[in-house]
């Protein structure tokens, strides 16, 4: 992924660390930010040097470390000012129930802490990643302060769930650096559909022959996911239906796998009463075998020619969608192999929806990057190739400034 897909190239994040195991991760997650185009600026405490070295840090963010409020380094030895000012936010992972305590407090007893309380509250947004035992994590001293620091603005990442250091299992887990960086990303995107409900369907559909054969198509549902993602970050509560893909559900994504079109069309139908915006980008197979064999069709012997089967038209979910009585604002897609603004002309009207996303099929099918033309009653615009994220990015916006939300 092109780091400025991302959205965080240019920015500038303070990484905290408190004392905990998973300051191990706190290296990955460097990694992952610089990568991303951003500069980091490693802050540690005491207890997070017990685990991890301000050396290796200091390799992988290529800047200096600080341990202490009292770093001489700093002219004016104000490092907890002078390290938040240039900040685009500061992200604390992990952070330990007792570092949490301390910011609920409001207590400034160490350069991390200190920093937390002098940073520019309007403008600097804090994030934290809980990383404990889970019955720290569930103890209701940690739930009370987690809830006073979201009245406070804070954003809380996770925790995840799963093996602990401590040989049990449960919550509190630190997430993954991958996981993290989706957040961080999300963090800096604008909220341009906070507040809606957006359905998406991805991927190509199977329409099964016998057990072993079916009827599917290239797509690789990659369009469909960043689309999906895109929406998250910019604030939507999003449901994706996914075709036959092996994908990883975008952060925050509620996704629900279906294996044909008939299913696809089900929980479609399903799920569209409650939502704003939906956005057609499976490559639904348009027929079916009329009659699933429970064997698989076997070469007899002396036969010259294939098997015939006869085929079922599946039912058309977008046009039965558009349909309703009152439905969410529709977004299709054509991918096409020719002649594509004027097949997505014909089938924008035809689906009475209106706007369509035509791409043609063969030149993206399981590419990373693409080219796409919005058509709608008044003509087309050309969103030029780019990586898929830029692009769902691009077509979020839009969708957004037609349905009335982020003006």
């Amino acid at each position: 992924m092109a780091a400025a897909s991302l959205g965080l190239a240019g920015r500038h994040i303070v990484l905290g660390l408190s004392g905990g195991i998973a300051c191990y991760k706190a290296a990955d997650f460097t990694r992952e930010l610089v990568k991303a185009g951003a500069t980091v600026q490693v802050v540690m405490t005491e207890a997070a040097e017990e685990f991890i070295t301000p050396v290796t840090l200091q390799a992988l963010s290529n800047r200096r470390v600080y341990t202490s409020q009292w770093d001489a380094r700093e002219p004016n030895n104000m490092a907890h000012i002078n390290l938040t000012r240039e900040a685009d936010a500061i992200v604390i992972a992990p952070a330990s129930a007792d570092l949490i305590a301390k910011l609920v407090q409001g207590r400034a007893d160490d350069l991390l802490s200190l920093m937390c309380l002098a940073r520019p509250i309007e403008r600097c947004p804090l994030l934290v990643a809980p990383a404990m035992n889970r019955e720290m994590w569930a103890h209701p001293a940690t739930k009370r302060n987690l809830a006073q620091l979201r009245a406070d603005g804070t954003a809380i990442l996770g925790p995840g769930s799963g093996d602990q250091a401590c040989g049990e299992i449960g919550d509190g887990r630190m997430l993954e650096p991958a996981e993290l960086l989706a957040d961080m990303v999300a963090c800096f995107q604008p909220k341009l559909l906070a507040g809606r409900r957006v359905l998406i369907t991805a991927g190509p559909t199977f329409e099964p022959i016998d057990p072993v054969r079916g009827i599917t198509n290239h797509s690789s549902g990659k369009m469909g996911f960043a689309i999906a993602r895109a929406a998250a970050d910019a604030g939507a509560a999003v449901t994706l239906v996914a075709g036959p893909v092996h994908l990883p559900t975008p952060r925050g994504v509620a996704r629900i796998d279906v294996m044909t079109a008939r299913q696809m069309f089900d929980a479609t139908l399903s799920a569209v009463a409650a939502h704003d915006v939906f956005v057609a980008t499976a490559a639904v197979a348009d027929w079916r075998p009329a009659r699933f064999n429970d064997h698989k069709i076997k070469k007899q012997a002396g036969e010259k020619g294939p098997p015939s089967f006869e085929l079922a038209e599946n039912p058309d979910i977008l046009a039965t969608v558009a349909a309703l009585p009152k439905p969410p604002y529709c977004v299709g897609f054509a991918a096409e192999s020719h002649d594509l603004l004027a097949h997505a002309r014909e089938k924008r009207v035809r689906k009475g929806i209106p706007l369509i996303v035509a791409n043609l099929g063969p030149a993206t099918f399981g590419q990373d990057d693409n080219a796409l033309t919005l058509v709608d009653a008044n003509g087309e615009r050309e969103l030029p190739r780019a990586d898929k994220l830029t692009l769902a990015r691009q077509l979020v916006a839009e969708i957004a400034r037609r349905v009335g939300v982020g003006q």
